[in-house]
């Protein structure tokens, strides 16, 4: 026993070049992945609440022109995207993905109208 020795582990060159943000998004997929079913309800929740809040923070601006609009339908497009996704269930990654873009479409619009 004294001369044996363990091989060591090598680790694929996908999870070596993985670090920052992707080691997180992988973190997130994998979590979401395994318990799905509660994850998509909880999102569903929360995206349609700050999908909401986008709309009503665009509609609340003094300019309404076709710009505005344009963001109106991506907002609105986006978070209906990812219910469909749940309810037609889609692949995890896809509806993973689209509550990602969802989100930060989302979260950018109302902090680009708030600034």
């Amino acid at each position: 026993m004294r001369t044996s020795s363990s091989l060591p582990i090598s680790y694929s060159e996908k999870q070596q070049r993985s670090t920052g943000i992707a080691k997180i998004y992988n973190n997130l997929l994998g979590e979401f992945i395994r318990q799905q079913t509660g994850y998509s309800t909880i999102a569903i929740i929360a995206q349609s609440c700050i999908g909401s809040a986008a709309a009503m923070v665009l509609l609340m601006s003094n300019l309404h022109d076709l710009s505005k609009m344009v963001l109106l339908f991506f907002v609105t497009i986006l978070c209906m995207g990812y219910n469909a996704a749940v309810l037609a269930q889609l692949k995890s990654k896809t509806t993973f993905n689209m509550l990602l873009v969802s989100l930060l479409f989302s979260c950018s619009i109302i902090i680009a109208n708030l600034l």
